[in-house]
């Protein structure tokens, strides 16, 4: 018999911006490498913005404040998207 796998909770959204999920082996496969590739894309770019920010706010006018603010919030989104697909698949180990 083979094990239930709970499905992994996939970086990227849906239609209407609803959740992705992947049921696959423990090997993972094609799609699994993509959503791991994919993490470590928006991970990385979150702590490109974040440098930006830090840098930029000082001396930034109203208009590039509300674009970087928008940045910002879509980086976040994708963090937390991350971080809760990854501590899913750590609560497994244990």
């Amino acid at each position: 018999m083979t094990e239930a796998r709970e499905p992994r909770l996939l970086p990227w959204a849906g239609t209407g911006g609803k959740p992705c999920y992947l049921i696959t082996d423990a090997d993972g496969g094609p799609v699994s490498r993509l959503a791991d590739t994919t993490e470590s894309v928006q991970l990385g770019m979150g702590a490109e913005l974040l440098a930006h920010a830090r840098g930029m706010l000082p001396d930034a006018p109203r208009g590039e404040l509300r674009y970087l603010a928008e940045c910002l919030t879509e980086a976040l989104a994708d963090a937390l998207r991350v971080a809760e697909s990854r501590g899913r698949r750590l609560e497994r180990l244990n």
